[in-house]
């Protein structure tokens, strides 16, 4: 029987890091390896390709200071490391296609310098095309872009020069927990359109130390505790909504300690955004703790709604949107506005509570009304980063600034976007959905409009702001969707390389199956080349992935050699989601479709089988749980 189906035995990225790792640390110290001469290996954990990792002893414990040299001394990128005798230097900030200079110092004043050659940039980093700051501003940080479209993450310094990027798909939310280790969407997919297996905690050299895996799959934010665990935005397994559930995470084990699901208090057919659907009725985008009310904050697009639940027993406290539409039971969580310029947020995300307790957002301002018959247009739209002030005991709110209005259409995204406060007055306001089509800007989601046949129709954009007191003191734009933008520096204080294995937490869930087998020929065939079956086996997984016809009943078999079988159905109908927040994982075609299927529930070899309408055909390929 010959092979029709492509079968991958694939490592978890953690399994193939702590190799590589082990590999290099034998050869340091295997070598006579100095600060003259030392042992350096660009992108040591695949992940990063303007990273290295720079390894050499010295005779006498001593700190050392690495400079990556910038194209202008502003550019320097600096960083001091412990006193050690075995050195294992993280070297962060290398320019891509770039024949970069490097120097190391002693702690005793001694330099040498090192070349680090760097490969031109993918096609698929997006660069920027303009950039308005000053070196003086941006110090030594970065403005780190993560994707939502067909780009990857990428961080700008001050002149708009690319200092760091990622090779994969790593999704949503980034942002830096306390103890300076990145937080980060996997880029492990495991079902349409942008759900992951959960959240790396990783450092920019790519070095992976967790995977925090939830049974629901990851989505949009997570939001890192006082105490290390995590706030994760996810969803019941199998159940038929979506993006409406959030969990918490044990930062050591993993596991869900404790759940909140919004259906509990919220009606889903009600209040509904234009962009509403039975399925995704809430499309939860942020979530924010704060301890002083012992509260949750969740943001809700599909409902235009930003509300806020009772920590301890999930109880709702208050929502902030237009009320317009809800039943009158709900209209007692909702405020009155008072003042003056007052405006509801629609479609809002990145929703915050300020150390005063004010909230704020980024006010998509999509349809900009309840009332479908007032739906604006988007060239009559605008987006900005809004804050509100509230009063939960007379229940009145206030808008006590804005940004973005006065910019109109040109700042306009209708989904995706964020902002970030730093202290009062000073705020960033990131539009990264922006998009036009044929020169005007695009009515529905710019990453999901159809280019033309020259690929210039639809030019996607995003710009980027800092705010202080009003005064524009940053604004960078690059031409790609980008989901959030996140101001760090690359070196977090006291940063060190952390040697040793990362560690898989949590877990993926048991895979819902399919009750009813479906009447078939036994063929004894191979599924036919034409479905162009392809197979990937992990650890925990595998995803089964083929093309099939619009409507085609299919279902995958799992058959164990102590005879039983696992039905799993695989949905070829053409699937269309009003809020595609992340695309990087869309395919040219849509009828090529994967099936993820985790491992847990199931013990012992497998042979995968494949239902397509009325045949059964082997697949040639057999999987161990």
């Amino acid at each position: 029987m010959e092979k029709t189906i492509s079968y991958t035995r694939q490592e978890h990225i953690i399994t193939r890091q702590a190799r590589a790792e082990e590999a290099l640390l034998s050869q340091l110290d295997a070598g006579d390896y100095t600060p003259e001469h030392p042992l350096v290996q660009l992108n040591p954990y695949f992940f990063a390709p303007l990273c290295a990792l720079v390894l050499f002893h010295t005779v006498t414990p001593c700190e050392v200071t690495v400079r990556v040299l910038g194209k202008e001394p502003a550019g320097d990128m600096v960083h001091r490391f412990p006193r050690e005798t075995r050195h294992v230097l993280p070297v962060y900030g290398l320019y891509p296609d770039w024949d970069n200079q490097v120097e190391i110092t002693l702690e005793n004043g001694e330099k040498s310098r090192l070349s680090i050659p760097t490969d031109p940039l993918p096609d698929e980093v997006p660069q920027a095309t303009s950039i308005d700051t000053t070196a003086a501003y941006m110090g030594d940080n970065v403005m780190v872009l993560t994707a939502a479209m067909a780009a990857t993450p990428v961080a700008f310094d001050y002149r708009g020069d690319i200092r760091w990027y990622s090779t994969e798909k790593l999704n949503f939310d980034l942002k830096r927990r306390p103890n300076g280790h990145l937080l980060v969407g996997t880029e492990r997919f495991v079902g349409m359109p942008y759900y992951t297996t959960g959240v790396y905690e990783m450092a920019f050299s790519g070095k992976i130390f967790k995977e925090y895996r939830v049974p629901g799959g990851y989505h949009h934010n997570h939001f890192p505790m006082e105490d290390g665990n995590l706030l994760i935005l996810t969803q019941q397994p199998e159940a038929a909504t979506v993006e409406d559930c959030c969990v918490l995470v044990d930062k050591d084990t993993g596991a869900i300690l404790k759940s909140w699901d919004y259906k509990k208090v919220l009606p889903q057919d009600k209040g509904g955004s234009g962009s509403q659907d039975e399925h995704d009725w809430f499309h939860n985008n942020a979530v924010w703790y704060d301890k002083k009310t012992n509260s949750l904050t969740f943001s809700g697009r599909h409902q235009d709604a930003i509300i806020n639940l009772d920590y301890d027993t999930g109880d709702l406290n208050w929502i902030i949107g237009d009320p317009q539409g809800w039943p009158e039971e709900m209209q007692r969580y909702f405020f009155t506005p008072v003042g003056e310029d007052f405006e509801w947020q629609y479609e809002q995300h990145a929703c915050m509570v300020l150390p005063d307790g004010d909230i704020m957002c980024l006010d998509n301002g999509h349809y900009r009304s309840k009332d479908p018959a007032h739906y604006q247009k988007a060239a009559d739209s605008y987006t900005r980063g809004v804050r509100y002030r509230i009063d939960t005991e007379k229940m009145t709110i206030r808008q006590v600034w804005q940004y973005g209005k006065e910019r109109g259409a040109e700042f306009f995204s209708c989904y995706i976007s964020n902002v970030e406060y730093y202290k009062d007055g000073h705020y960033l306001v990131h539009s990264g959905g922006i998009g036009t089509l044929d020169g005007a800007p695009c009515e529905g989601i710019p990453a999901q409009m159809k280019q033309g046949p020259d690929g210039d129709r639809v030019q996607l954009g995003s710009i980027t702001c800092e705010l202080v007191d009003d005064q524009l003191v940053y604004e960078l734009h690059v031409p790609a969707n980008c989901y959030r933008a996140e101001k760090l520096p690359l070196y977090y204080a006291g940063e060190q390389a952390e040697l040793g294995a990362g560690k898989v937490l949590g877990s993926l869930g048991v895979t819902g199956e399919f009750d009813t087998a479906i009447p078939a020929e036994e063929t004894g065939e191979l599924v036919p080349e034409h479905y162009s079956a392809r197979l990937v086996e992990e650890d925990d997984r595998f995803t089964f992935s083929a093309t099939y016809e619009k409507g085609e009943l299919v279902q995958l078999l799992l058959c164990g050699e102590d005879g039983s079988t696992h039905r799993y159905f695989i949905n070829t109908a053409k699937q269309s989601f009003k809020a595609m927040c992340v695309g990087t994982f869309q395919k040219a075609d849509p009828r090529d479709v994967d099936k993820v299927i985790s491992k847990e529930g199931l013990s012992g070899r497998y042979q995968v089988k494949l239902v397509c309408d009325d045949k059964l055909y082997e697949t040639g390929v057999t999987i161990t749980a």
